[in-house]
């Protein structure tokens, strides 16, 4: 798609931004920092639309501080000129919600945000709002990622059931999770751990507000407890979600993705309670996978609650994971050959902006 022009960028495509089944998009030089959130609309441009929401103009070439409760608009360096049967959809990347920075995508004529119809052409923008920690930001940072899509995707749940026999999808403890075709039938059920690996170590993490402010290019430096409060398990296997705050949970499943399929997190229903399970969705084939070295990893939960305060049980069902058939195998996978990754085998974990605790 780069090679054919469907994929365009103001500077070349870099070869770490070829992800096994997304590409990372890039900041462009500028940041407006809007009024409010806003679609475009079926017959409108973003840029159309800006003229009504811009406050003012910020320059990141040299970086600029987005501020906790403020939405900025910044127009990516890549665009696209879809083929004809080819739609896309985006996401946050992992450690993008695990910052709880709000990021979703936004093209010309858009009604929806991180959906392009197949055919689109033009220019793509990010939405960014800062909901817990201030960042420095400046252009170039890979705060989301697209994924382009060929035809109906996701199996039948027979398929699925299929899948999960052969591949063990989801475990826990080392036994599959049972799954039948009426279970399979919303995608592969997932649930939080409250309990921990039963060695006294943390659940979870709680992020405190109006903690210093983050650089998004400095890895590995912030100390977790300048940041985070820690939690512990209790008897009930009980966690009570304050409205409002920010948490980093862990599924209580191990999540496998076979290099022949990829996988999206989304919520489970909006009946089981007021919260919101996740920002960052995409599961990359290779996920979890032995061969990769990411045996065992569980899916980290970016969990905010609404209005309420909801008592979270230990192994409640939160999220399922949507499977899709890639249309061939990756030559490296996620996490493996050079491609490392930060979440390969993870167990509970923050983003990599933070000091191993």
């Amino acid at each position: 798609m780069i090679a054919h022009g469907a994929i365009r960028a103001e500077t070349a495509v870099e070869e770490g931004q070829i992800q096994p089944a997304s590409l990372d998009l890039r900041l462009g030089d500028t940041a407006w920092r809007v009024r409010a959130s806003f679609l475009p609309g079926g017959t409108a441009t973003v840029a159309d639309r800006l003229d009504d929401f811009a406050m003012h103009r910020i320059d990141l070439r040299e970086g600029a501080v987005l501020e906790t409760g403020c939405v900025y608009l910044v127009p990516l360096q890549e665009r696209l000129s879809l083929p004809a049967d080819v739609s896309a959809a985006a996401n946050a990347k992992s450690s993008t919600g695990r910052l709880d920075l709000f990021t979703r995508l936004i093209a010309d004529r858009a009604t929806e945000f991180d959906r392009l119809d197949a055919g689109y052409a033009g220019p793509l923008y990010a939405e960014i709002s800062p909901r817990t920690f201030s960042v420095l930001a400046r252009t170039g940072v890979r705060l989301n990622q697209i994924r382009f899509r060929t035809g109906e995707t996701g199996y039948a749940p027979e398929t699925l059931v299929s899948l999960h026999e052969q591949h063990r999808l989801v475990t826990v403890e080392g036994a599959p999770v049972p799954m039948d075709a009426a279970a399979a039938g919303g995608g592969v059920g997932f649930s939080v751990d409250l309990r921990g690996q039963g060695d006294g170590g943390p659940i979870g993490y709680r992020a405190k507000r109006h903690s210093a402010l983050i650089d998004l290019d400095r890895i590995g430096v912030y100390p977790v407890d300048e940041f985070w409060d820690t939690l512990y398990t209790d008897r009930h296997g009980r966690l009570i979600l304050d409205p409002g705050a920010f948490y980093i949970l862990a599924s209580r499943e191990a999540v496998h993705v076979p290099p022949s399929t990829a996988a999206e997190m989304v919520p489970y229903s909006a009946l089981v309670g007021e919260f919101r399970v996740h920002y960052a969705g995409f599961f990359d084939p290779g996920f979890g996978h032995a061969a990769a070295g990411g045996s065992g990893a569980r899916g980290v939960l970016e969990v905010r609650c609404h209005e309420t305060p909801f008592a979270l049980e230990h192994g409640q069902v939160v999220g399922r994971l949507l499977y899709e058939p890639m249309q061939a195998e990756p030559d490296i996978l996620y996490g493996g050959g050079a491609m490392k990754s930060n979440y390969q085998g993870q167990g509970l974990k923050l983003s990599k902006h933070f000091a191993a605790p």
